[in-house]
């Protein structure tokens, strides 16, 4: 009997991450062609067996005298997932797994596979304190005690969020969300939503959205957006009518980029180049750097990460952030130095400042209490300018501080480190 496509590339998913560390996202872009539908399907059974891989373990582990060949223990993987987790018909997952090893040369192996899964039930879970069981020790102990309230949510499917073009209907069945953003249930099929393919909206999480909905970009604004695939933050740019530069380093990510605003049918320079290194032919008007972080703030649409990061890479990505940032920088230095109001957390004001502090405005700005949000509608709600003791900022070239959020904070929401950064016009 032919292997079902379904499990096939669900397995090619667990092997290329568990085995090759790679992301989810580049596992399915390396498949071979296969019905969209199954795509999803192996998808969704493969970040099954991610987010609960430590609870599919200790349930499989009482029938295993030994332990098997790591792609055995997937194939085990997939069928109990299917059994306990996706109420998959307890003779279909057993007859789907028993055929995956035959396809894949593990035909040795079927009497194991088919044994053990026919001893599971929806029993084998009570008792287990999965969140526990489905989250790195490390990672546990770096959350404190919120470990177990951030652990039980990642047990679940990210629900799907979009932004939208400037006057654009949302598909229907969504929920609107403060911050513009709108979102669906788990498992909405994004390319379904009617809209999609004449390019009304792209999806990017909410809480993805907040960097360029803080810079508050404006029309024939020269905006860069450094690390910017896949490109939600580069589209919303767009539609906000900047002139946008968008940098990327990764070409299959920035081929992505491009795809995705050709079907939005918005234009951007696009730049294959390192941020760090990478030297405009002017400044820009405003800088928005996404930095790439450990992304543990994502598990629960990235169900990958804790398989792929270690406690060393912390380090690391706070060493390129640094780099990141210094570059960023660069690129909206004003030509007069000593009048440069884009803060970093690192410098802590505006050069001449108390350290700390933003500094009094410049002579003939006209400052404003953070962004103008109700503080009820901010999506940073309560850190607003006139409250920051160690400020991220974004001035605009007229002085107006248009917000300013505590980098602790931003960092804790997003789950990765941004900045925005303007070169204002000379004063006088």
């Amino acid at each position: 009997m032919a292997a079902d496509p379904t499990r096939l590339a669900a397995f090619d998913l667990l092997s290329a991450v568990l085995e090759k560390h790679r992301t989810l996202e580049h596992a399915l872009d390396a498949l071979p062609r296969i019905d969209p539908r199954d795509k999803a399907a192996a998808h969704r059974l493969a970040a099954s067996v991610l987010r609960r891989a430590g609870t599919l373990d200790a349930v499989l582990e009482p029938f295993l005298r030994r332990a098997p060949p790591d792609p055995v223990r997937n194939i085990l993987r997939l069928g109990a997932a299917g059994l306990l987790l996706l109420e998959t018909p307890a003779h279909a997952a057993v007859a789907t797994a028993v055929d995956l090893a035959r396809a894949r040369g593990l035909a040795p192996f079927t009497g194991l596979i088919n044994a053990v899964l026919r001893k599971l039930t929806p029993a084998a879970l009570e008792g287990l304190d999965a969140p526990r069981l489905d989250t790195p020790p490390w990672l546990w102990a770096s959350w404190g005690r919120g470990a177990r309230a951030i652990a039980e949510a990642h047990q679940q499917e990210a629900p799907l969020d979009l932004s939208l073009k400037p006057g654009a209907e949302p598909p229907p069945g969504g929920e609107a969300l403060p911050t513009g953003s709108y979102r669906y249930p788990p498992g909405t099929r994004v390319a379904d939503l009617p809209g999609f393919a004449e390019g009304s909206f792209w999806v990017q999480d909410a809480a993805a959205a907040l960097p360029a909905f803080l810079l508050a970009p404006r029309p024939g604004e020269r905006i860069v957006d450094l690390c910017a695939a896949p490109g939600g933050k580069t589209a919303q740019l767009a539609a906000a009518g900047a002139e946008v530069t968008a940098v990327e380093q990764n070409p299959s990510r920035l081929a992505r980029l491009r795809e995705n605003l050709a079907r939005l049918q918005l234009s951007a320079e696009t730049v294959e180049a390192d941020a760090t290194t990478w030297q405009p032919p002017a400044l820009f008007d405003a800088v928005l750097l996404d930095a790439p972080c450990s992304a543990t703030g994502t598990i629960r649409r990235h169900p990958e990460i804790p398989h792929l990061r270690r406690p060393r890479d912390v380090a690391a990505m706070a060493e390129a952030q640094d780099k990141l940032l210094a570059a960023a920088r660069r690129h909206a230095e004003t030509r007069r130095a000593a009048d440069l109001r884009g803060v970093l957390p690192a410098t802590g004001g505006r050069p001449g400042s108390p350290a700390g502090g933003a500094g009094p405005p410049a002579a003939g700005r006209r400052p404003l209490h953070g962004c103008g949000i109700p503080p009820a509608r901010c999506p940073v709600p309560g850190r607003h300018a006139a409250h920051q003791p160690r400020p991220v900022a974004r001035t605009r070239r007229d002085g107006r501080v248009l917000h300013r959020a505590d980098a602790a904070e931003v960092r804790k929401a997003r789950g990765s480190a941004f900045a925005f950064l303007a070169a204002p016009a000379p004063v006088g």
